[in-house]
């Protein structure tokens, strides 16, 4: 998978005034599974993931993806967020609908597949993920852990080039935590091409092939993660991981 930014911009307005949250210049990157986004709130990790799904539009510039720029018109987006898997932080689930019912209705209404199509395919990724026992539960019924499993399911099920994490364990409590942690993990093991926005650095170290680090709306640096990890380059990211890691 290759991530290429040209000349990328986003502002935000707040009471009337402009703030700058996404300013970069040139990014490149190249990995083969995991790409790991780290950095300190604010610095605009979760902005730039909601870009590279389509869901926010640039101010400014251009983001190619495996060689191909993501379309600017909201017609042509559509195409492209049904080839991305996207799992957010709050599950965003259907509470009035089962927890199969939460997968197969993308398939369904996004993907085309028949009603027989979209549940065969939504059983096979849910037996996949240990949820086969919940398939008939509502989401109020769930743990957070199994919440965030059945969103993981629902972006698993249409077989996503790329699949988009902002934050996916950020809701939950350590054991739940552990639980998905492993889960994305055994994705990795797959082989399943990721861009994962995570507070849990100790697990970006084990997982991630590549870190790009954020801050102040600007990647400062992006390298193998052992190398990140072993011998930050910047500044920021020295001070960043001795207050992350010191516990």
């Amino acid at each position: 998978m290759k991530v290429e930014l040209h000349d990328l911009v986003k502002d935000y307005v707040s009471g009337g005034i402009p703030r700058r949250v996404l300013d970069i210049p040139a990014f490149t990157s190249s990995f083969p599974h995991v790409l790991a986004l780290l950095g300190p709130s604010g610095g605009g990790k979760s902005t730039l993931l909601r870009i590279l799904a389509g869901l926010e539009h640039p101010d400014a510039g251009r983001i190619m993806i495996d060689g191909t720029e993501l379309p600017n018109t909201e017609g042509a987006l559509r195409g492209y967020r049904a080839s991305i898997g996207v799992v957010f932080q709050a599950f965003n689930l259907f509470p009035h609908m089962s927890a199969l019912r939460n997968v197969t209705l993308p398939l369904i209404e996004v993907h085309g597949m028949t009603e027989e199509e979209a549940r065969k395919t939504a059983l096979e990724v849910m037996g996949r993920l240990g949820l086969a026992e919940h398939a008939g539960k509502f989401p109020g019924q769930l743990s957070g852990g199994q919440a965030q499993r059945v969103a993981i399911a629902r972006a698993l099920a249409p077989r996503p080039r790329l699949l988009l994490f902002d934050e996916p364990t950020s809701a939950l409590d350590p054991e739940m935590t552990a639980e998905v942690l492993a889960l994305i993990d055994g994705l990795r093991q797959e082989g399943v091409p990721m861009v994962l926005v995570t507070h849990q650095t100790g697990f970006a170290r084990r997982v991630a092939d590549r870190v790009a680090f954020l801050a102040g709306g600007t990647i400062l640096e992006e390298r193998e993660a052992g190398d990140f990890f072993a011998d930050p380059r910047s500044e920021e990211a020295r001070r960043f991981l001795a207050k992350v890691l010191a516990y």
